[in-house]
């Protein structure tokens, strides 16, 4: 039995066309994972940014801060948590507003309760915690980012309507200017 050039030419054609449905069904369902793994994300990271805040309106009513600066960080507190879209500015007013309350002269000797204490590892964790659920987001855009800009993907469309996701830009940063400079990113505020 011989096979002529057209049944050999049938077969190359039935494997490429096997063996691209199979890559793309695996390029689909990739990004579909990497669009899964940003929702996740996005929603860590947002519980985090509500925890943080949360924290934060606690400390303003504890009555361990002056009334100034208790109304500060209750108003910026509030803001950040109430911000629907365009929350960059906000938290990172919220930062801010952290930033100068625990950079206030004589800041740790004026708190003296014990309870204090407890309250300021809370904060430092909450603020730990948007530190990373910000870079595990921030990762997920830029992975499915990648994803989408392949030449495969765009062609066939695969994303299908899903916009392209954005970074979340925003100061997390509770130390100073001069403390990041000695490498530090997130204060110990407790001893």
């Amino acid at each position: 039995m011989s096979w002529g050039p057209p049944v050999i030419y049938t077969i190359l054609v039935v494997a490429a066309v096997a063996i691209t449905g199979v890559y793309v069904s695996w390029r689909a369902g990739r990004l579909d994972r990497l669009h899964a793994r940003l929702e996740a994300a996005r929603a860590a990271l947002d519980a985090a940014l509500i925890r943080r805040s949360s924290v934060a309106l606690e400390l303003a009513s504890s009555g361990l801060l002056d009334p100034a600066t208790s109304l500060l960080l209750a108003g910026v507190a509030h803001d950040a948590r109430s911000a629907q879209s365009g929350q960059e500015l906000p938290e990172s007013d919220l930062t801010r507003a952290l930033r100068a309350v625990f950079g206030q002269p004589g800041f740790r000797a004026s708190l003296g309760r014990t309870d204090a204490e407890e309250l300021l590892t809370e904060l430092e964790s909450a603020a730990h915690q948007v530190f990373l659920a910000r870079k595990f987001y921030n990762d997920a855009v830029a992975a499915t980012r990648a994803a989408r800009r392949r030449p495969l993907v765009r062609l066939l469309r695969l994303a299908g309507g899903a916009p392209l996701p954005e970074f979340f830009e925003i100061e997390d940063s509770l130390v100073g200017a001069a403390e990041a400079a000695q490498g530090a990113d997130i204060p110990h505020l407790t001893s």
